[in-house]
C-alpha cells in the first residue's frame, strides 16, 4: 500500500504526466492504461533525486478489446492523441492481438498481457479512474521502488538474451546507478 501511495503522489505531482493521463482517459478505451517507461522513469527519476524530467521515448498506451483488433484502429487512436499533445511519440497497442507478435498464448486482458512484458519494474500501468489514479502491476511495485531490475518469469527463461540486450540498449544501469541488476542464471 505504501508503494501505491508513493506512485500516486509522484505521478499526480507531475503536471505533464497528468495531462497525458487525461488525454488517454478522454479516449475511453476498453481496459486502457499507460505503462512501461511512463511509470518506470518517473519513479526511478524520483528515487535518484533527479529533477522532474520530461517524458522521453514513446508513451505506451495499452488497451484490450478482442472484438476490435485492427492495427489501423491503433493508428487512428495515436493520431487522436498526437492532435492533443503533438510533442509526444505515442504508441497505442491493443493487447488482444499482441500475443501474435510475441509468440505467446492469447492474452485475456491488459493486466494479463503485462505478465509477458520483459521487466517486472516495467510491467506497471496506470490510468485515471473515477476515484483517482488506478494502478495495475501483476508483479507488484516492490521491484520498481526498490530499484531492482530483473526479468519477468517468461524473460528469465526463454527470452533472457532479449532481456540482456534490452538492458544494454536502454542504458538503465548507467542512467540510474542505484539500480540492482538481478539476473539468475
Amino acid at each position: 500500500m505504501e508503494y501505491k501511495k508513493s506512485l500516486q503522489t509522484i505521478l499526480s505531482g507531475d503536471p505533464v504526466r497528468m495531462k497525458i493521463l487525461h488525454a488517454v482517459q478522454a479516449l475511453e478505451l476498453t481496459d486502457g492504461w499507460i505503462g512501461a517507461g511512463f511509470v518506470r522513469d518517473a519513479v526511478w527519476d524520483h528515487l535518484h533525486g533527479y529533477v522532474q524530467s520530461p517524458v522521453s521515448g514513446d508513451v505506451d498506451v495499452v488497451w484490450f478489446d478482442s472484438e476490435n483488433c485492427s492495427p489501423e484502429l491503433d493508428r487512428v487512436l495515436e493520431d487522436r492523441l498526437k492532435q492533443q499533445i503533438p510533442s509526444l511519440d505515442w504508441s497505442v497497442k491493443n493487447q488482444a492481438r499482441m500475443h501474435l507478435r510475441n509468440g505467446d498464448h492469447p492474452y485475456t486482458s491488459t493486466g494479463d498481457a503485462l505478465l509477458y512484458w520483459p521487466e517486472t519494474a516495467t510491467a506497471v500501468a496506470v490510468r485515471l479512474g473515477p476515484e483517482g489514479l488506478d494502478i495495475t502491476a501483476p508483479y507488484g511495485l516492490s521491484d520498481l521502488f526498490e530499484l531492482r531490475l530483473r526479468p519477468t518469469p517468461v524473460f528469465e527463461r526463454e527470452k533472457l538474451n532479449f532481456f540482456k540486450q534490452r538492458v544494454g540498449t536502454k542504458r538503465w544501469v548507467e542512467r540510474y546507478p542505484k539500480l540492482q541488476l538481478n539476473i539468475s542464471t
